[in-house]
């Protein structure tokens, strides 16, 4: 079977760490016709959109897409890059990939951290944690306000006790940014977490939440995962406070496997993990929906290395064997984390976050060839 694949390799690193997966993909024999898409930094300054209407429909017409990496800057940095015919006309930047998960409702975040043998940045042999993070919802809705319309702020001051303490502050001088979860969100994310535990063995899963202070979003982010979790009888459910989880990682990072989180929570938990295996070099990520799947390495652009072929394209690597298993392909899949795991273990390719002197693309042709 032959598959379409959106190839949108974004700024910075995200180019060369492409190159590096290319590389392995076609040493598979993967059969597939890649088609380049447009996104990222460059076609915000020129065209004042850095997803445009033509990658939107590449993608609803794809199997699935491989994503490097975006350069996201603060509103005011963004529309001084603006070129100058631009600049002025109201336009708002908006992460690409934060639109991608909303408007194609990716709504699973998908994050596996393990800690392959040979491995010197490795905190701990054997660790094997993978994060649910919900995708479409919580603080990354997009639903903000600054400064805040008058309207608003009246409803504010007159309905909410809460909001006394900012009621002083003139609408241009505050900020506000909502926190939305959905039940449905909830359940969807929470049921996909102990559907792949059920499905690969973990034992456990672990909600992560911040319900004792964020009692509306978080406690129905809870009171739902334990309402789920009787449907799973096999599967034993705890859940941790998301500055108590961060503590408890730390000191026994194999006491856990499976963990779940709302978008925020999920985002930090997963970096955090990241780095108990080696950092985001070894981060790979999924963004799953029930129609299309983007896969990506969990780190940003790194524009201060762009052009260099300096950083660890493992991740990235790591996200295509994520793809392949999502199209079918998992003996495709088993094979690539397999080469990928003897490079590691081997220590003869190494990059610099590593402790070597390899480049991008050396780590993706010592991988090849172990195809």
């Amino acid at each position: 079977m032959s598959y379409k694949i959106a190839w949108l390799p974004g700024d910075g690193v995200g180019v060369e760490v492409m190159e590096a997966t290319k590389i392995c993909l076609d040493a598979l024999k993967f059969d597939a016709t890649y088609t380049h898409g447009d996104i990222g930094w460059e076609f915000w300054c020129k065209e004042g959109e850095s997803f445009p209407q033509r990658t939107i429909d590449l993608l609803s017409h794809s199997s699935a897409a491989m994503f490097g990496a975006i350069t996201s800057k603060p509103a005011r940095d963004a529309e001084a890059e603006l070129v100058p015919e631009l600049q002025g006309k109201g336009l708002v930047y908006r992460s690409p990939i934060v639109r991608m998960r909303q408007m194609f409702d990716l709504y699973t975040c998908l994050r596996p951290c393990k800690a392959y043998p040979g491995n010197p940045l490795n905190f701990k042999e054997g660790i094997d944690l993978v994060v649910f993070r919900e995708n479409t919802e919580g603080l990354y809705a997009g639903v903000e306000f600054s400064p805040v319309p008058e309207e608003v702020s009246t409803a504010l001051k007159n309905n909410s006790k809460p909001f006394a303490h900012f009621a002083k502050n003139a609408p241009g001088d505050y900020a506000i940014t909502c926190k939305i979860n959905t039940r449905a969100g909830c359940e969807r994310i929470i049921r996909a977490a102990f559907e792949y535990a059920k499905t690969f063995g973990y034992p456990k899963v672990t909600a992560i939440h911040k319900a004792n202070v964020v009692r509306a979003t978080e406690g129905m982010f809870l009171e739902t995962a334990k309402r789920v979790a009787k449907d799973y009888p096999g599967i034993q459910m705890d859940d941790a406070n998301v500055d108590a989880i961060c503590m408890w990682l730390l000191k026994n990072p194999k006491s856990y496997g499976v963990m779940v989180a709302t978008n925020l929570f999920g985002d930090i938990i997963s970096d955090l993990s990241a780095q108990l295996v080696g950092g985001l070099g070894f981060g790979c990520s999924g963004n799953i929906g029930e129609k299309l799947a983007v896969f990506e390495p969990s780190h940003g652009s790194a524009p201060k290395y762009a052009g260099q072929y300096k950083v660890n394209p493992i991740a990235t690597i790591l996200a295509a064997k994520m793809m392949l298993d999502w199209l079918g392909e998992a003996e495709m899949g088993r094979k690539l984390e397999a080469a990928t795991a003897a490079v590691i273990a081997e220590g003869k390719v190494r990059t610099y976050d590593m402790g070597g002197t390899s480049t991008t693309l050396e780590m993706g042709e010592a991988i090849a060839r172990k195809l």
